[in-house]
């Protein structure tokens, strides 16, 4: 009989290090933050966001992301837990080259539902999101790999496989930056909690 057991990407065996909070540097700082036995509360400023010209017409350079260095090979994953509830509330991790060239990447309330999507900046910005409704709260887990002049981001929840969101282009000259990121772009107050913030090889195939 043939085997029907599901087959799921390969990602790299990790040689994983635990990044330290107190490793990275804020852009944009939170209004509030404190970090205990591994996790890191944030709480977000007033009408805050990331986002250049496309559609709406406006530069948005305000969101908070904590950053360290992501090296060309290596990846990137951190947990992410939030009551995204209020329009546009957004949370998950930011990679980071330049106030022009940056992308983030996680969970996004949008007309009343929790979407999975990125956002790719080069000059401009595009979207892309998926409606998760079960991710509304809870814990989601964001991975991104850098390979080149290529980042493959992907999530997952508790239990379940990862799960493809995006393979973007990057500049492979520029020097890249990632970590934990949140934003509340109608609003002020929006609190999530990070932990497992940590850096490995970057993924070894994109397929199985």
């Amino acid at each position: 009989m043939a085997d029907q057991r599901k087959k799921t990407h390969t990602i790299s065996l990790w040689s994983v290090k635990t990044i330290v909070w107190s490793e990275g540097s804020w852009r944009n700082p939170p209004s509030e933050t404190d970090s205990t036995e591994g996790v890191l509360r944030a709480r977000s400023g007033d009408h805050t966001d990331m986002w250049r010209h496309t559609s709406y017409g406006f530069v948005h350079d305000s969101g908070h992301a904590l950053l360290a260095p992501l090296e060309d090979g290596e990846a990137m994953e951190c947990d992410v837990e939030a009551n995204y509830q209020h329009q546009f509330d957004q949370a998950g991790l930011m990679v980071f080259a330049s106030a022009t060239q940056w992308i983030k990447c996680g969970i996004e309330y949008s007309d009343g539902l929790a979407q999975l999507g990125a956002v790719v900046t080069r000059e401009v910005s595009d979207w892309s999101a998926a409606p998760v409704p079960d991710w509304a709260t809870g814990v989601t887990s964001f991975r991104v790999s850098r390979s080149a002049d290529a980042l493959t981001i992907r999530a997952k929840r508790v239990g379940e496989d990862w799960q493809l969101v995006r393979l973007a282009p990057i500049d492979a000259l520029q020097k890249w930056q990632a970590g934990p990121y949140l934003a509340s772009p109608t609003r002020e107050g929006f609190e999530v909690r990070f932990s497992r913030w940590q850096r490995g090889p970057a993924d070894s195939t994109l397929h199985e």
